[in-house]
């Protein structure tokens, strides 16, 4: 990766945060690096474009430093990680260490370190182009988080990492989806997809409650259904848009995921109008129960985007 260079930082839609800088040589936090957060994660390749689609659900941060070349943006990223939680989901934390995945840094065009981006329905922003003292930095997130819900985006994600009980070291359950997940280990399915209905309804940008309503579908599609006649159905149906969708749902709850989506996306490639509409939403609703991170759904969008164009 060619040297980064400290020069300006300017693009279109960038928000003026250049009041917080701190004074020189001001870290951004001390002590030892925080313990894992609820809203953050360490950014991949193979998640990248992931963590990009979240930012529909709500905004996603990207902090790009290195530990190595410059220890004091590795301090602002640890105090990200720290803020991360205390904005319970307000946005989610993408960790990029430029010497472990240069690649994403060369693909964003990033000019120096640190640097700390905005995603927003996709869209990058420039957020802060120095390393500033935690509570300036909160102070920064307060306003951006202010001027955000002002234009009506308040979402939230959900935690990405179980907060641990301090006294058996196990991870506490989210009581809100405690109703859909009692239902579904008595085997009431139909009980299940209320549930989650309910949880969705009440917060659409609730990402795991999204994915328990698509996976408790699949189960209620596929109780009772006989395999054998399902597939051969198929067999003589390669167009029959039930037929295809149903042995696609059997697939996934088989944990062949992949021919799961390659079925639907050929049927997509094959069909036109209402029956490619029916497929497509269809196999959107399998990417959501499997969970947008996963690369075999980052790989199923990608042949989905050819399937349709």
């Amino acid at each position: 990766m060619a040297p980064m260079t400290q020069r300006p930082f300017s693009r279109p839609g960038a928000v003026d945060l250049s009041g917080l800088s701190g004074p020189p040589g001001t870290p951004a936090g001390a002590g030892q690096p925080p313990g894992p957060s609820s809203y953050a994660v360490e950014v991949t390749e193979q998640s990248f474009q992931g963590l990009l689609e979240a930012s529909m659900t709500a905004p996603v941060l990207l902090v790009f430093y290195s530990r190595t070349r410059m220890p004091e943006s590795g301090a602002l990223a640890d105090d990200l990680r720290i803020l991360a939680d205390e904005f319970e989901g307000r946005y989610l934390l993408g960790l990029i260490d430029v010497d472990v995945t240069p690649q994403i840094a060369q693909a964003m065009q990033i000019p120096s370190i640190p640097l700390v981006i905005a995603v927003v329905d996709g869209r990058p922003m420039p957020l802060l182009q120095d390393v500033v003292p935690i509570d300036q930095l909160r102070t920064a997130l307060n306003q951006v988080t202010q001027q955000l819900t002002a234009q009506g985006i308040t979402g939230r994600h959900q935690p990405r990492h179980p907060v641990a009980s301090e006294e058996s070291g196990e991870p506490l359950e989210d009581p809100r989806y405690a109703a859909a997940q009692d239902a579904l280990g008595a085997g009431d399915i139909d009980l299940a997809v209320a549930e989650y209905q309910k949880l969705v309804e009440a917060n659409p940008a609730d990402t795991e409650a999204q994915a328990g309503l698509a996976m408790a579908k699949v189960l209620q599609r596929t109780q009772g259904v006989d395999l054998n006649a399902a597939r051969q159905a198929a067999a003589e149906g390669p167009d029959d848009v039930d037929a295809q969708t149903l042995v696609a749902d059997l697939d996934l709850l088989g944990g062949h995921v992949e021919d799961a989506f390659n079925r639907l996306v050929e049927l997509v490639r094959r069909t036109a109008g209402d029956d490619r509409t029916k497929a497509r939403e269809h196999l959107l609703a399998l990417f959501a129960a499997v969970g947008s991170e996963d690369p075999r759904v980052l790989r199923g969008r990608q042949n989905l985007a050819s399937a349709l164009f």
